[in-house]
């Protein structure tokens, strides 16, 4: 049995004393995943990942967390980013991309947030490559987005926030639905309901490492392994066996993201 992780760090610095037997251990366990870019050192980061073992993929991108304070600053970024995705095979998407309103409260970085997303979404088509989406406290502006520019190859909402409204929206427009540590939450408290409404052929499953680790490990460290974790609870709800889980969502993973 088989597994996907369709988004995990493990560039991030909580991985340095232990990086090597950590991605043996995932190895062991059948979890292939995607080091997914967030800025510009992390996507180079998870790029040499992808390099180093062949069950390792990347992405690259700039999230709305890691954009610069200017725009001109963030054009010079945008072509490191674009160079990085047309000249590495492994690179699946650009992403993770988005927006973020929890974190950023001046309108004016907000607005170099949208910006920044629109200008991806553009590199995207031109690449020819699907986006990973981040939204958090920003679902109206992230749809409006979508909807006002065509994402060709469509993407993924990575570790997508348990809205109905969104969800439904984002099934409409092609995407797909990419579940994490939180359904798995017991103060989650529309998780079922939010699972029950994604078709089985648009549904991911993702740990986020090396955070937002599933119950019963909430706290901890989180790693690939634990994307095991997710899918058993989508068994739960959908009464499905976790092989199946397991053979779908690496299927669906396949086609977003174009994997031979």
């Amino acid at each position: 049995m088989k597994f996907f992780d369709n988004h995990a760090h493990l560039d991030d610095e909580k991985f340095d004393n232990d990086r090597e037997e950590i991605i043996e251990k995932i190895y062991n366990e059948n979890v292939d995943f995607i080091s997914a870019g967030y800025s510009l050192e992390g996507s180079k980061k998870a790029i040499e990942l992808s390099k180093k073992y062949d069950f390792i993929y990347a992405t690259c991108g700039i999230s709305p967390n890691d954009i610069p304070q200017s725009e001109d600053e963030l054009w010079i970024m945008l072509k490191e980013i674009e160079e990085l995705a047309s000249k590495n095979d492994k690179v699946l998407a650009i992403g993770e991309i988005g927006l973020d309103y929890y974190w950023e409260k001046d309108e004016n970085m907000r607005s170099l947030q949208r910006k920044a997303f629109i200008e991806q979404i553009n590199l995207a088509n031109k690449l020819d490559l699907p986006i990973v989406i981040h939204t958090r406290d920003a679902i109206m502006d992230t749809l409006t987005i979508l909807k006002e520019h065509k994402v060709t190859n469509k993407g993924v909402f990575h570790c997508c926030p348990l809205n109905r409204e969104l969800v439904k929206e984002a099934l409409k427009l092609g995407f797909y639905i990419s579940f994490a540590g939180p359904i798995t939450f017991k103060n989650s408290k529309n998780a079922n309901e939010i699972i029950e409404l994604v078709p089985n052929d648009k549904m991911l499953i993702e740990t986020d490492s090396p955070y937002l680790s599933p119950e019963p490990f909430r706290g901890k460290r989180n790693d690939p392994t634990n994307v095991k974790l997710v899918a058993k609870k989508i068994t739960e709800v959908k009464n499905m066996e976790l092989e199946d889980v397991a053979r779908i969502t690496y299927e669906n993973a396949k086609d977003v993201y174009k994997i031979n």
